[in-house]
């Protein structure tokens, strides 16, 4: 006989979440079917990149229940990202991210919408991220990471005792990923330390002193970067460097190869000349999985309160087995970002002067 036994639910793991109660649930949560269909209905997420973790993060986003996602980034698929980057197929090298991600989790996905937008995360006005419940970033810049944090900072408004609105607070979960090691955090400005607040966690990127680069280079980085930092200066004048443009890169590629070939040092490759121009560090897909697991999870205890949030910083490190730490860091109550600032009432009619000058001295308008 076939076997007419009911295939189990899509939401069946899901359902163990939101339909029954628990000890670290939030004081809204309220388990059964209606909490479920509200998270498909009314949470939107958006997802800012679309690299390796950003194409983990759609995934597993649409598959734990969320149907309205949206998807923005700029760049356009290569060939060197096709071995982290799943999403994407060798026919898919020159086309936008953000529209092939969106397309691809929607054919295996039924149900979701994803909306793609290919462009900057600057080039939205800020009443764009004002229309998401939550946004989720899986971005690999310090500078990208600082305009979203800037963002949705800019939404939260203090009431008179310095206490932070609470439907002003734009929840921001923050993945990262450097070869076996990762982070994952949640950012609840005006409550958990914002982006700006712990910026001292990102260390200086390494710089070369230009005197070795032009006269004694030891190693292929110092060839790429004699190419990008002084050669390209020397031969295009004022043409100022763009790392994604491929032609831009190409030169700097074929240009590091010459100085390299002169000086007998190995080494220099396409996929290097990219990594060392954009500072990218190898990506491995076992750790954007991991990362962007532990980001869809948080993102939905945010949306339906089903538990406790994390406080407030996973690591993760792969290198030697599979070790994870959460860290509870605390808010710079003075960040000038997600902090309250300082009140300040003034005329219609005082001049530029006398405000920069009660600034300064703390004296009163007059």
């Amino acid at each position: 006989m076939a076997d007419v036994s009911p295939q189990p639910s899509r939401s069946r793991d899901l359902d163990k979440l939101l339909l029954r109660p628990g000890n670290l649930v939030g004081p809204r949560f309220e388990p059964g079917p209606e909490m479920r269909d509200d998270l498909q209905t009314y949470a939107r997420v958006l997802v800012v990149g679309a690299g390796g973790l950003g194409c983990e993060l759609l995934k597993d986003l649409a598959l734990t229940g969320f149907r309205n996602l949206e998807v923005i980034d700029m760049d356009r698929i290569e060939v060197t990202n096709l071995n982290r980057q799943f999403l994407f197929r060798l026919e898919d090298v020159g086309k936008p991210k953000a529209e092939v991600a969106a397309k691809r989790v929607m054919e295996r996905i039924s149900g979701v919408n994803i909306v793609p937008h290919f462009c900057r995360i600057e080039d939205k006005d800020i009443s764009f991220y004002n229309d998401f419940n939550i946004i989720a970033l899986g971005l690999d810049s310090i500078e990208a990471r600082s305009y979203i944090n800037s963002v949705a900072c800019s939404f939260l408004e203090y009431d008179s005792d310095d206490n932070p609105r609470e439907e002003t607070i734009k929840p921001m979960v923050d993945g990262g990923t450097e070869g076996f090691k990762g982070h994952a955090r949640v950012i609840l400005p005006g409550i958990t330390p914002c982006f700006e607040c712990t910026i001292w966690l990102f260390p200086p990127q390494v710089k070369f002193p230009l005197c070795t680069l032009a006269e004694t280079p030891r190693t292929a980085a110092h060839c790429i970067e004699y190419a990008h930092l002084i050669k390209w200066n020397e031969v295009h004048g004022a043409t100022a460097f763009d790392p994604d443009n491929p032609e831009h890169m190409k030169w700097v590629y074929d240009e590091a190869l010459k100085r390299a070939e002169l000086f007998g040092i190995p080494g220099v490759t396409y996929s290097l000349t990219q990594g060392v121009v954009k500072n990218i560090i190898p990506a491995i897909a076992s750790t954007n999985a991991i990362i962007s697991a532990a980001c869809a999870l948080e993102t939905l205890k945010i949306a339906t309160e089903c538990s406790k949030t994390l406080s407030n910083y996973l690591t993760y490190n792969g290198t030697q087995g599979v070790h994870t730490k959460v860290t509870e860091f605390e808010r710079d109550k003075e960040c000038l970002v997600c902090g309250p600032g300082v009140l300040i009432e003034v005329e219609p009619s005082v001049t530029l002067q006398k405000v920069i000058s009660q600034l300064l001295t703390s004296e009163p308008l007059r």
